[in-house]
C-alpha cells in the first residue's frame, strides 16, 4: 500500500506547478490551466485523507466532487470571458487586459 506522504507530495508538487504557472504566465488561458493543477492538487489531497482515515463516512468524495463542480463552473466562465476579451482587444495576454483601470 502507498503511503499517505507520496500522495502529499505529489499533491504539494502539482499546487507548486500550478501556482507557478499562475504567478509566471502572462497568457490568460495559461493562468486558467495553472488554476485548475491547484485545484486538481486539492482533489488529490481530499481524497487521499478520505482513503487513509478510519471514518466511514464519504466526505472526502463528497468534496472532491463539489470541486470538481466548482472547477468545471471556473472553466466554463473563464473561457467565455477569455473569448469576449480577445473579441474586443485581440489579445489574451494578462498584461495587456485593464479594461477595468478606466
Amino acid at each position: 500500500m502507498v503511503p499517505l506522504s507520496w500522495y502529499l507530495l505529489l499533491a504539494a508538487a502539482l499546487f507548486g506547478i500550478g501556482l507557478f504557472g499562475v504567478l509566471v504566465r502572462r497568457n490568460a488561458v495559461a493562468i486558467l490551466l495553472g488554476v485548475e493543477l491547484m485545484l486538481n492538487a486539492v482533489n488529490i489531497n481530499l481524497v487521499s485523507f478520505w482513503r487513509y482515515s478510519d471514518v466511514l463516512s464519504m466526505t472526502g468524495q463528497v468534496f472532491a466532487v463539489i470541486v470538481f463542480a466548482v472547477a468545471a463552473a471556473e472553466v466554463s466562465v473563464g473561457l467565455a470571458l477569455v473569448i469576449s476579451v480577445y473579441r474586443r482587444r485581440n489579445t489574451v495576454i494578462a498584461d495587456e487586459l485593464d479594461l477595468l483601470k478606466w
